[in-house]
């Protein structure tokens, strides 16, 4: 099946989802073994997309019991993929044109969308956050089909002859705010779930995961208005939570950090900027992973290294138009540097490994048409 198990210190059993000649760097195994050893940890597994994070790997899911760690779900609750079906034609898609037409979206919405925001979230204090993007390896992105595997899996409402729009984006700068918060009173050492301080981390998370869904919909909503458009969601997935969970009788907290969920229906997994994204459905059993997929192609190299790696051999304005023929909108050239598809694994690679592991089957690939990221210096 190309699935490697071992056990950790603590006897927490450990599982990478991965082939033979599956990417995954030394560091990220390691801090999967770390975790592993954290008190309270039953289960862990790293998806193929694994990679190392600031102390704790993304691509991972962790099983624990009696005991959960919010440092593990990390200051981006929420973050996830919502897919929406578009009324645009792909056949007349043009890039540039439609680049053009869509802007800058860095701003908060203005005042004419207060009536929207407050449908679905009143009187937040973040209000304001509503409807961006967000840095780091966050997106908005029209796709076109490319191949479709199994029509029959596919929803009732799918087009395939129009436009689809991906947005990957998160709770903002409420997340962030969570997490700080909890590590200034309690550290990384988790939280006893039956724990006062534990009741209370748990109504902030799910407030989160309340934004972060209304924040990709409202993402959506802007960017069709922008071009005249109209989309139905049809699907929208958390990447980053915690919740209760029974694997195979283990009953606990299922931590994702980086990790799709596999046991609500069909999920998009989406490749590098230049790179293709895939609509999957998850096998029936996915325990071996936990109930988890990969989110991504995961990264390849630190953000760090990748101007020093790539500037000798691509301008910034070459980067802005992919292998695959799609444009890219970003303005911030250390981030162009940082989310370049040659920073990023294979998606194929990823895929090929979660087949090989009996987790997937492969409903439709869809390839890039206009990626957003920012049309400034946007701030996380």
């Amino acid at each position: 099946m190309g699935t490697d198990f071992s056990h950790s210190d603590s006897m927490a059993t450990v599982a990478v989802i991965a082939d033979a000649d599956t990417w995954i760097e030394g560091n990220a195994v390691q801090q999967l073994h770390t975790t592993a050893a954290l008190p309270h940890m039953r289960h862990v597994a790293g998806m193929p997309d694994l990679h190392a994070g600031r102390g704790y790997p993304v691509g991972a899911a962790f099983l624990s019991s009696h005991h959960f760690y919010p440092a593990l779900i990390g200051n981006d609750i929420g973050c996830g993929m919502a897919f929406w079906q578009t009324d645009l034609s792909a056949h007349k898609a043009k890039p540039e044109k439609l680049a053009r037409q869509l802007g800058n979206i860095d701003l908060p919405l203005d005042e004419g969308w207060q009536s929207r925001i407050d449908e679905l979230l009143p009187q937040h204090p973040f209000q304001a956050a509503l409807g961006t993007i967000g840095g780091g390896n966050h997106f908005a992105e029209l796709q076109m089909v490319d191949t479709v595997y199994r029509a029959d899996l596919l929803p009732a409402a799918f087009n395939a002859d129009a436009l689809q729009l991906l947005v990957h984006s998160g709770s903002r700068g409420l997340g962030q705010q969570i997490l700080r918060r909890h590590i200034e009173q309690f550290g990384h050492h988790g939280l006893s779930s039956d724990s006062a301080a534990a009741h209370a981390y748990l109504a902030e998370h799910n407030a989160a995961l309340d934004f972060a869904r209304a924040n990709r919909c409202l993402i959506a909503e802007r960017m069709l208005a922008r071009w005249h458009g109209d989309g139905t969601c049809l699907l929208d997935v958390h990447h980053n939570f915690l919740e209760h969970a029974d694997i195979n009788g283990t009953q606990g907290w299922l931590h994702r950090k980086g990790a799709t969920p596999a046991d609500c229906g069909a999920v998009i997994i989406p490749g590098s900027r230049g790179d293709f994204s895939y609509w999957v459905q998850p096998s029936a059993d996915c325990s071996l992973s936990l109930n988890s997929l990969a989110h991504g192609a995961g990264r390849k190299w630190q953000r760090g290294e990748c101007k020093g790696r790539l500037s000798h051999k691509y301008s910034v304005e070459s980067l802005r138009r992919t292998a695959l023929g799609s444009v890219v909108v970003c303005q911030d050239k250390a981030l162009i540097y940082e989310e370049a598809p040659q920073a990023y694994k294979n998606i194929d690679s990823v895929i090929q490994a979660m087949l090989h592991a009996g987790l997937i089957t492969l409903v439709a690939r869809f390839k890039p048409v206009l990626t957003y990221k920012t049309s400034g210096n946007c701030g996380e």
